[in-house]
């Protein structure tokens, strides 16, 4: 079965927009798992993955907060700590022609799951991702799947 030896580095995970998010602006009371989440990430006992869409959503959302100095630090590290993976316009139009698409970062954000052979994806959306083949967790619970020694 996909993603039983959770423990190990070559877990895949698929970090969501609102993760990342969650953890930059210290969105209450979310943050405190976002931490835990990133830090096993950037630390890399977890093989963190970025869908790149993410990251220009993340630039966008985050204008107000951080000037485009903090912006561009920001976006220059998720490049060096995570595995940032990219759409095709194939992977677009089966997301577009999707039967159960509901939202569009969501059935893209799936798609690279898919494309990539990830093991999780970690969201707090949990119902935008319904049908998704991978398996999809809160950040909370995926953490109650790690070793008491690393969470």
């Amino acid at each position: 079965m996909r993603g039983t030896n959770i423990f190990m580095k070559s877990t895949a995970l698929l970090i969501d927009t609102n993760i990342i998010l969650d953890w930059l602006l210290e969105r209450e009371p979310f943050v405190s798992y976002a931490n835990r989440i990133m830090e096993h990430c950037i630390s890399g006992r977890i093989k963190g993955y970025l869908a790149l869409h993410s990251i220009l959503n993340i630039f966008y959302i985050t204008r107000n907060k951080f000037d485009i100095e903090a912006q561009i630090e920001i976006g220059l590290m998720l490049c060096e700590k995570f595995h940032i993976i990219g759409i095709t316009p194939e992977m677009l139009q089966r997301t577009l022609k999707s039967d159960s698409l509901k939202d569009l970062e969501d059935g893209l954000q799936m798609q690279c799951a898919v494309e990539y052979d990830l093991d999780y994806i970690i969201t707090r959306d949990i119902k935008g991702f319904r049908n998704s083949r991978i398996s999809v967790l809160l950040p909370e619970d995926f953490l109650t799947l790690l070793p008491t020694s690393t969470t």
